[in-house]
């Protein structure tokens, strides 16, 4: 799980569809899942669930939206994490943006859990 996390406007949405579009290739439509509260995508490696939790009140309503299937079957992008409360994992790649000195500059905070640390040279491209 990737959570992204930062006010509105931060550009969770924008680095969502980045990511996804790197997976999938440029032409795939990524639209954001504000009204739709979910978007799968699929892929030979896996799915790829993007959530954008915003609108949500509580954990019950995020089961609903196929939650644990999305947990057990692929890799899952999360805007707003903390609306899953107790369903947030411990073990997660927490990213945080934050507005940077222009308009289009961002501030990027990483923190990773415990499975991830080993992937983070990669992810760096290192």
């Amino acid at each position: 799980m990737i959570a992204l996390n930062g006010d509105l406007g931060a550009g969770k949405t924008e680095l969502a569809r980045a990511a996804i579009q790197a997976a999938l290739g440029d032409l795939v439509e990524v639209p954001s899942p504000t009204f739709t509260l979910v978007q799968i995508y699929h892929s030979k490696a896996a799915d790829i669930w993007h959530f954008d939790l915003y609108r949500l009140s509580g954990e019950d309503e995020v089961v609903e939206l196929g939650w644990l299937e999305a947990q057990s079957e692929g890799v899952v992008l999360v805007e707003w994490p903390d609306r899953l409360g107790g369903l947030l994992p411990g073990d997660r790649l927490d990213v945080s943006l934050a507005e940077g000195d222009g308009p289009d500059a961002r501030v990027v905070t990483v923190a990773a859990g415990a499975s991830w640390r080993d992937r983070l040279p990669d992810l760096a491209g290192q």
